[in-house]
């Protein structure tokens, strides 16, 4: 799953309160054809395509430690996501095949900041003040 290929969760056009729901998980030993990436796609993509989606980001170090955090408009929406049958079933083979285990918290966002070097060492300016 690429996160370059979604909107940026602290883009301008984000503007907080949202929630974030962040997946943290342990692989199980992968091999080339376990169809996790396959799955993986088909859930962003499914996610993507959700009432109140705002994006992802997500990243899976050599040793299967992966975080998700994805951004939803309301508490509503992420139920509403959870309860997506090939959600569901996504879930299920998950915790059957794919992971030893994972965590998953919400939490909402009051504010968020963005810096990025053309910006020179000025402080971050909260993204809803710009």
């Amino acid at each position: 799953m690429s996160a370059t290929e979604l909107p940026p969760p602290a883009s301008p056009s984000i503007q907080p309160p949202y929630y974030a729901v962040i997946f943290c998980s342990q692989r199980t030993e992968a091999t080339p054809d376990d169809g996790y990436g396959a799955m993986a796609e088909r859930m962003a993509a499914l996610a993507a395509a959700q009432p109140g989606y705002l994006g992802v980001e997500s990243s899976r170090g050599a040793d299967g430690l992966g975080i998700t955090v994805s951004y939803w408009r309301s508490l509503e929406d992420i139920r509403a996501w959870r309860a997506v049958s090939e959600h569901t079933a996504a879930r299920d083979q998950g915790r059957r095949d794919w992971y030893r285990h994972y965590e998953l918290r919400i939490a909402r966002v009051e504010r968020h900041y963005r810096w990025d070097e053309s910006a020179g060492p000025a402080d971050p300016v909260p993204v809803a003040e710009r």
